[in-house]
């Protein structure tokens, strides 16, 4: 979707600016918010994909105005309200008004650890031989897709190189969905800048994304930028 989040190459915005020494929280509500999030991950009714996508639904003016963990309380509100956790009247006066659907999915303290090391992976064992190589130039796909991508807005419709071959990953267009994880390959796509930006694109520039096999095709010599 083209959410408040798809930012990349677009003016307007300034500059980046980078925080010296960044610390890892900045209030201690952080970290709190942080904790919360994972512990509602644990209830099992999401998954990193479909987590994305509440933070990349959110309203334009709210995502902006806010940092980056109230952008995740924000998407959790949302998740939980959906999900049923959660209603309406609870969330207004901040107290609960009824048990838990799940109050028997907790993450105990002493099982966090454990958690966080176990990741998520979404590796998978190919079941699919690759239909690119290293070195072929693709076209992405120019689609406006309505729920979650991880392929960026300025990199759609455009031509790259592959340069690297990833593995075979959880499709997280179809995973936010709960329509299956459908895995495929995942592919590094490189382009240069006058390629993504036009002329103006500052000399020498180039980026490389992450995309899904399905997200690329075939590009020939009579194939032009979008």
């Amino acid at each position: 979707m083209n959410g408040p989040h798809d930012l990349g190459g677009r003016e307007g915005f300034g500059p980046i600016m980078p925080e010296e020494d960044e610390p890892l929280f900045h209030a201690e509500w952080e970290k709190r918010a942080l904790g919360v999030t994972l512990c509602c991950a644990a209830l099992g009714y999401w998954n990193i994909d479909e987590s994305r996508h509440a933070r990349e639904s959110l309203h334009p003016a709210l995502y902006y105005s806010s940092s980056y963990y109230e952008i995740w309380t924000r998407a959790l509100e949302a998740l939980l309200l959906h999900h049923g956790e959660l209603d309406e009247s609870e969330l207004t006066h901040g107290e609960m008004q009824r048990p838990g659907i799940r109050a028997e999915r907790q993450l105990k303290p002493e099982a966090v650890a454990g958690v966080l090391a176990r990741g998520g992976p979404v590796d998978r064992e190919p079941s699919a031989e690759p239909c690119f190589e290293v070195g072929d130039k693709v076209l992405t796909n120019h689609n406006h897709i309505s729920g979650h991508t991880r392929l960026p807005s300025y990199a759609r419709g455009k031509i790259g190189t592959i340069v690297a071959r990833r593995g075979f990953h959880v499709f997280p267009d179809s995973n936010s969905r709960h329509e299956g994880e459908a895995p495929q390959w995942l592919y590094g796509v490189a382009f240069d800048g006058p390629t993504l930006w036009g002329n103006g694109a500052e000399p020498g520039t180039s980026v490389m994304i992450d995309a899904w096999e399905s997200y690329l095709q075939p590009a020939n010599t009579e194939t032009r930028n979008a």
